[in-house]
């Protein structure tokens, strides 16, 4: 059976290439990614504050805010960038005090376009039985230059 990128179920999720030539060193291109995916998002969105950690053993946290967690997979040279709404024990635990899931849920629906924007050079057009995805282009891609 295939398999595409991984993400957190429930995300949004902006997809692109990690790695445009075969010249190019594809470590070298995913912390660069990794960088613009921090500095973007700390400036669009000033709350969240950088954390390292995991969501399984695939995806990768990079940011954290109240409400979610800013991260990124890849695979075979895509990558997917995603925002999740969070799911540590301190958010639970949090949670059952002081709700936050409706919060956090209507956060992530005010966002989510302009994170895409951001980020999304592609967009997934939909899967294959065998679990395989297929993607193309992006408009706001398509109009930078495609």
């Amino acid at each position: 059976m295939g398999r595409s990128v991984s993400y957190p179920t429930g995300s949004t999720v902006a997809f692109r290439l990690l790695d445009e030539s075969e010249d190019e060193d594809i470590d070298w291109a995913y912390e660069c990614l990794v960088e613009e995916v921090i500095d973007t998002t700390k400036a669009a969105f000033p709350s969240f504050e950088r954390i390292e950690g995991w969501r399984g053993r695939e995806d990768r946290i990079l940011l954290r805010n109240a409400f979610a967690d800013c991260g990124i997979s890849t695979y075979c040279g895509l990558a997917a960038i995603w925002l999740a709404e969070r799911d540590d024990a301190r958010y639970w635990e949090a949670d059952f005090y002081i709700p936050r899931t409706a919060r956090a849920r209507h956060w992530l629906a005010q966002v989510s376009g302009t994170f895409i924007d951001l980020f999304g050079e592609l967009r997934m057009v939909g899967r294959f039985s065998n679990g395989e995805a297929i993607f193309e282009r992006s408009r706001s891609a398509c109009d930078t230059g495609c």
